[in-house]
């Protein structure tokens, strides 16, 4: 998984029927260097050509390879032992309302280097259905929290945040809430050139202007129906505003919380009932400040590590056990998470060459 931050790759092994067993058995994140995420924040927010494009690809790629080859090393697994790779490479533009999304990332490649099965392409068969191409992760979401009380609701702040809402009797909805942490590290990188606000040290030690985040709310994606997706740089009007609103760095930043945070309560507000718990994921859950300000909106507000789950691996494993789904011919989105006509199966499948006696011995099986 190479999420909307572009802090790197975050890649999870685990053992799972694509139902409701999902066992972790190892994950680890491996930054991208400085330049080359520079490259992919240019690609996902400008223009650029072609062959830049394709040449960003293949690193992309390769980059990947490269950490699932590791994790096998680490775990002393075989990559014969691996059933399918779920790659969900990287968003360079997310545009639902004209049913276009675009993840990078050369299956066919990391199948050759990998020596295993990949699933990916997920977006799309969702979004031929009339879907928003995202969230992705709510029936996974479901199957995680399947002993909870409910209602109960998983938000996951990256660049973009998203909820899931999951009630009584397998009831669930999903939908983008608006800026994750993305905007932050923008206003973060733009002032002090540092990637992000490390420990919330600068949003911390500013106060909140009320009067920016209830006219950066008014913007129209925030009055839009649920369910609902966004691009992470199609909130780039918020971070104008609070440019010419001449708040300091640190009352911006404090700011840029509230905004990320009041937007999830009201988008939790229009689900069927106030979840009894909000269990956070994503790399934004370890911000201080938009946490502290969650927990003013919900009767419980826990980090997802409580259930014993990494909360910067859960989209990786998110996809691994999407792709499983895929072989096993199950949905993996549903009309009220992304508002497709119907179920779909996403995922394209890029298989492992077999060999003439494989292929002799599958005749009869075909």
């Amino acid at each position: 998984m190479s999420g909307t931050s572009c802090d790197g790759v975050d890649a999870a092994l685990i053992r799972t029927d694509g139902v409701n067993s999902i066992e972790h058995i190892a994950g680890f994140t491996r930054p991208y260097a400085p330049a080359f995420r520079i490259r992919l924040l240019n690609a996902a927010q400008y223009d650029l050509a072609l062959i830049d494009i394709l040449r960003l690809e293949k690193e992309l790629t390769e980059l990947h390879a490269a950490a699932a080859r590791e994790l096998l090393k680490i775990t002393a697994v075989e990559s014969s032992s691996v059933a399918v790779i779920g790659f969900h490479g990287h968003t360079l533009r997310h545009a639902p309302s004209e049913g276009l999304s675009l993840q990078i990332g050369d299956s066919s490649t990391l199948a050759e280097l990998t020596g295993v099965p990949v699933v990916s392409d997920f977006r799309r068969r969702d979004l031929a259905a009339g879907g928003q191409g995202a969230p992705l992760a709510p029936l996974f979401h479901q199957a995680m929290l399947a002993s909870q009380a409910k209602p109960v609701a998983v938000l996951n702040i990256g660049g973009v945040s998203n909820v899931t809402w999951i009630g009584a009797a397998d009831e669930m909805y999903a939908s983008d809430a608006g800026p994750g942490c993305g905007l932050l590290d923008q206003w973060i990188a733009r002032k002090t050139g540092t990637q992000f606000d490390k420990d919330g040290a600068v949003a911390n030690s500013g106060c909140v202007n009320l009067s920016v985040v209830e006219r950066a709310l008014q913007m129209p994606f925030f009055s839009m129906p649920m369910p609902k997706s966004v691009d992470r740089f199609d909130f780039q009007a918020i971070l104008q505003l609070v440019e010419e609103s001449n708040l300091s760095l640190c009352d911006a930043a404090a700011t840029l919380c509230a905004i990320t945070s009041e937007s999830v309560v009201r988008l939790c507000h229009q689900f069927p009932d106030v979840p009894k718990c909000l269990w956070l994921c994503g790399g934004g859950a370890k911000h201080p400040l938009v946490t502290h300000l969650l927990r003013g909106g919900f009767p419980e507000v826990r980090n997802i590590s409580e259930l014993g789950r990494n909360p910067d691996l859960l989209e990786a494993e998110c996809f691994a056990w999407l792709a499983v789904r895929r072989l096993r011919g199950l949905s993996t989105s549903i009309t009220t998470t992304t508002g497709c006509r119907h179920a779909t199966c996403g995922g394209v499948l890029t298989a492992r060459t077999l060999s003439l006696d494989e292929v002799q011995g599958t005749k009869e099986d075909v």
